[in-house]
């Protein structure tokens, strides 16, 4: 038994119930307990944590993610036009380069208080090794395509051995999905197969929905709807569904995805950064719709910090409604934790420090400047809260626990060697940018009618 003790808790639970002096019990992977330090007995033989000066929260979770070893190099584009040489990645892409990709990514997620990641990518196997390791909780739905000149990506066979393999593994902290990449690069048929995958397996599924206008309007001269009512068409709605982006969506649109049950992930700072527009996130949520957040990973994003990921996203909510009420910091930490983890399904195993869920936890140091002075009222209501969203930094986070395990300790992580992570990053991206480069001779046109 662990016992981490005068901890500012954040639990995350149905009331956002903070509490000043706390303590929390984990008992192998779960949490056995939590209250304040004058109310939970700590049991003999205890080991105990002192967590004065720290914040004690549910470990964040990243429900879009596509790691990669490239990052700032394909930028001032827009979407539609970013995409084909996004796609030389994967041209190019091996299982080497894939494996370092994961290191590196899910390295930066776990140092940043990431916890959980669904990601989306190539060679889905060198994910579960590294994650099987490293010692995280990940959701892997592989980068999936069969349309030409788009068969370069991920099977539908290569997605279904992979389950075969890996779903389950790590004591279930490796889960496999039926991933798509979109409308355009997958066929009717592929979307058919993720459906079976889905009700042999019972695996849940991952893909993007609409990202950008300009794919809207493909769409719709395409097929004659929308993404969303195509996907509705095709029987493909459902509460085993998460959906990327959705920038460019209507009410209509919205009305489909609470109806099914199926949740978005959404992805401020990368659909600023290609010129999509700002996700309508309030009438989402209106519409009923779970709304969690993503990161998008490093190729576009150029960073897996979920604590920036919450500020841009608050901020970017306000603008849109010009309403300074909106997106308060207690919705942003919801988005990053419980919305995250009803997105995957395990809303009652992750997301909320609550007696009975599984111990993925973390601290944050607050001696910090950014973080100080702290205040409070006699409701235990604390500026802290806003101190969270609005001046925290990914690498604020102390200590990151995965089912129980101990896996960042004063800010470094305890189960890889971070240099070798660093170097080989280094080595095997710059072998993959040379590749990448000399491949810009098949580069495609854009997806535009």
């Amino acid at each position: 038994m662990k016992a981490l003790v005068h901890a500012i808790v954040f639990t995350i639970d149905d009331n956002d119930t903070i509490i000043p002096d706390g303590t929390v019990l984990v008992d192998g992977d779960r949490i056995a307990a939590v209250g304040s330090y004058d109310s939970i007995p700590i049991p003999r033989g205890s080991q105990i944590v002192d967590c004065t000066g720290h914040v004690l929260m549910p470990g964040l979770i990243d429900t879009h993610n596509h790691s990669s070893l490239i990052r700032g190099v394909d930028e001032n584009l827009d979407l539609v036009d970013w995409l084909p040489v996004y796609d030389l990645e994967h041209r190019t892409c091996t299982p080497s380069d894939a494996r370092q990709a994961y290191r590196l990514g899910y390295l930066e997620c776990l140092l940043n208080g990431t916890t959980t990641v669904q990601d989306m990518h190539r060679h889905m196997d060198q994910a579960a090794q590294v994650a099987g390791e490293m010692g995280l909780r990940v959701f892997l739905a592989p980068y999936a395509a069969d349309v030409p000149p788009y068969d370069f990506f991920e099977t539908s066979e290569s997605n279904e051995q992979l389950i075969r393999d890996w779903h389950g593994a790590f004591n279930g902290r490796v889960q496999i999905e039926a991933g798509i990449e979109d409308v355009f690069y997958s066929s009717e048929r592929m979307y058919a197969r993720a459906l079976d995958m889905h009700e042999r397996y019972g695996v849940r599924i991952h893909t993007h929905g609409p990202e950008h206008p300009e794919e809207e309007e493909t769409s719709r001269k395409r097929f004659g709807m929308s993404i969303i009512e195509l996907l509705h068409h095709r029987g493909f709605l459902g509460d085993y569904l998460s959906l990327g982006h959705c920038v460019p969506i209507s009410r209509s649109d919205m009305d489909l995805i609470a109806e099914s049950g199926a949740s978005i992930c959404h992805c401020p700072i990368s659909a600023a950064k290609l010129g999509c527009g700002t996700a309508p996130v309030r009438d989402m949520m209106e519409a009923g719709v779970n709304v969690s957040l993503g990161s998008d990973g490093p190729i576009d994003n150029n960073s897996m910090d979920l604590f920036q990921e919450m500020k841009f996203a608050s901020l970017m909510q306000k603008v849109r409604y010009m309403d300074a009420k909106a997106f308060d910091a207690k919705t942003m930490l919801r988005m990053a934790t419980i919305n995250g983890a009803r997105t995957l399904g395990m809303e009652h195993t992750i997301g909320s420090i609550e007696a009975g869920k599984k111990a993925d936890l973390i601290t944050i140091n607050l001696n910090h400047p950014s973080l100080r002075p702290i205040c409070w009222n006699k409701k235990d209501d604390t500026n802290l809260i806003w101190a969270l969203v609005f001046a925290m930094q990914g690498n604020f986070v102390d200590t990151v626990m995965v089912d129980g395990q101990v896996l960042v300790q004063d800010g470094h992580l305890l189960t890889a060697d971070e240099d070798d992570i660093l170097q080989n990053a280094q080595r095997q991206g710059e072998d993959w940018m040379r590749r990448r480069d000399a491949a810009m001779s098949q580069l495609l046109e854009p997806i535009r009618d």
